[in-house]
């Protein structure tokens, strides 16, 4: 029995070496450099996943191109304009914060002006095209008059006079009313360059830096705009969609989505034999759902119209507390919201704000009065003294310009070319002799002697006038129009005793038809 025994126990103990030294050579095949499969394991090159491709985007859609007219434009702001903004800023004060507002007129305009290339012309005009034009105006002119005792008040003048140009868009003739405004800059700017001329060189270039702006905008509109400003009449837009637009709004009107995102990078892996491959890359975004039609399907139209009154099923009863003519409180606080931006709200035009009516003349501001001769031109201005007596001594090549004087008398010595008055009340002028004519617009209780010779008188719109011909104006020709209570004196013949002779201008006209043509003749009442 115990001979048995041992014998199980050999047996066991010879399994287990064996089973041992199989496992310790298992053990060192693997751990063998010069196994075959640690060497074909070796030898097989490391496979890396491969990067995925990147997702193709559509390029972005290209800026439009700006039209050759806003290129100049931009040109004549960023050298002319700007150079007179330095210059400005050197000086400081006042004449540095007026030039800042002339850069933003000129910006304005340039935004109008890239409207009218892309919009028809609007009937009427909205008044947003305008707004920041006239806010920079205004504050240039508000500058202007809120510093009168400024020692630059001839700086801010000469800069509020010339801004008046930036309103060529209405005139046939654009680059000549730029030209002509160009006078009245040199008549306050001559003073600046009169003052500074041995004091200081910034004031000097300062002021011909401005002179050289309206050179530069008279040439500009003389090229591109020589007949007036002209609008895109055949494929423009409306005129606030364009303003949109030029101000940096939408300049396609695509209404697509933007693209999805790009997916994130893969996750790198480790090249281990037997791993799991990388993760998939995650989808692409969903797609933006088509745009509705603009006209829609007129089925569904008629389908909610044929269930009669049970189309009102679905309606919800309004109780009293939320009614507001049951609900004294919800009148008080109830506000009418604003209507959102719509194209039929943008393409329709607003109403015109009421005309301001015109300030009393007592509560005007009084300028002070003025008479200068600025190259061949006399220019009088302002007076209201009665009794005071203006004296001009003209010559044969000078005009004067005669506005917005009252109870004042006016004696032009010598010979002068023309005379040109308008706006004045209770105006007396004496006139020696005039090469041409001599016109009235606009004027009440106006009074005119002729000493000498004048060709021609032109009146119109004058309320009260009395005309003093002498001996030598006999032949002188009166053209009126729009004219009340227009006397004409005739002197009396030399060497009689007559008194003067006062001769009415007839101002009621029959009409009639006679012979199929118009027949004009003036009414006379006989007494």
């Amino acid at each position: 029995m115990a001979t048995s025994h041992m014998h199980n126990l050999t047996t066991l103990i010879k399994r287990l070496e064996a089973a041992t030294s199989r496992l310790e050579d298992m053990a060192m095949g693997l751990d063998d450099p010069s196994s075959p499969k640690t060497l074909n394991a070796a030898a097989a090159p490391e496979t890396v996943a491969p990067e995925p491709p990147k997702p193709a985007f559509p390029p972005a859609p290209a800026a439009p191109a700006v039209p050759p007219q806003i290129e100049d434009f931009d040109t004549l702001i960023n050298k002319d304009v700007r150079n007179f903004v330095d210059l400005g800023n050197k000086i400081g004060d006042l004449v540095a914060e007026q030039s800042k507002a002339v850069l933003q007129a000129f910006e304005a305009e340039r935004t109008y002006l890239y409207v009218s290339t892309k919009a028809k012309k609007p009937e009427p005009q909205p008044a947003e095209l305008m707004t920041e034009l006239h806010t920079a105006s205004d504050s240039i002119n508000m500058i202007r008059e809120s510093n009168r005792a400024s020692p630059l008040f001839n700086h801010l003048s000469a800069v509020a006079e010339g801004i008046v140009a930036l309103g060529w868009f209405f005139e046939p003739k654009p680059g000549d009313f730029v030209s002509e405004i160009v006078g009245g800059i040199e008549y306050y700017g001559n003073k600046v360059l009169k003052e500074y001329k041995e004091k200081d060189k910034t004031h000097v270039q300062y002021i011909q830096s401005y002179y050289q702006i309206f050179k530069a905008l008279a040439a500009y509109l003389k090229k591109h705009y020589p007949k007036g400003l002209t609008w895109n009449e055949q494929s423009g837009i409306d005129a606030l969609e364009a303003l949109r637009q030029v101000k940096g709004g939408s300049s396609t009107g695509a209404s697509g989505s933007a693209p999805p995102p790009p997916p994130p990078p893969p996750v790198p892996t480790l090249n281990v034999p037997g791993g799991a491959p990388p993760p998939p890359p995650p989808p692409p975004g969903v797609p933006p759902p088509p745009s509705a039609a603009p006209g829609g399907d007129m089925s569904a139209v008629f389908a909610q119209l044929n269930q009669g009154e049970a189309i009102t099923s679905g309606l919800r009863k309004v109780d009293k507390s939320e009614m507001t003519h049951k609900n004294p409180s919800l009148r008080a606080s109830s506000t009418v919201p604003e209507r959102p931006d719509s194209q039929g709200s943008i393409s329709r035009s607003k109403s015109p704000a009421p005309s301001k009516k015109p300030k009393p003349e007592s509560m005007r501001v009084r300028k002070p009065p003025r008479k200068d001769l600025e190259s061949n031109k006399w220019y009088i201005e302002n007076f209201d003294n009665p009794g005071e007596i203006v004296e001009i001594p003209a010559q044969q090549n000078q005009s004067i310009l005669i506005s917005r004087c009252n109870k004042t008398i006016v004696k032009v010595s010598s010979k002068a070319n023309a005379i040109a008055i308008d706006n004045c009340k209770d105006l007396s002028i004496i006139v020696d002799s005039l090469v041409s004519s001599l016109d009235v617009i606009k004027c009440t209780k106006f009074a005119l002697q002729i000493d000498g010779v004048a060709p021609t008188l032109l009146l119109d719109q004058v309320d009260g006038a009395t005309v003093y011909l002498g001996p030598q104006s006999l032949n002188t020709e009166v053209f009126s129009s729009k004219c009340t209570a227009l006397n004409i004196m005739l002197p009396p013949k030399e060497g009689t005793d007559e008194d003067t002779k006062e001769c009415p201008v007839p101002e009621q006209i029959k009409s009639y038809v006679k012979d199929g043509v118009l027949v004009n003749e003036i009414v006379e009442h006989a007494g």
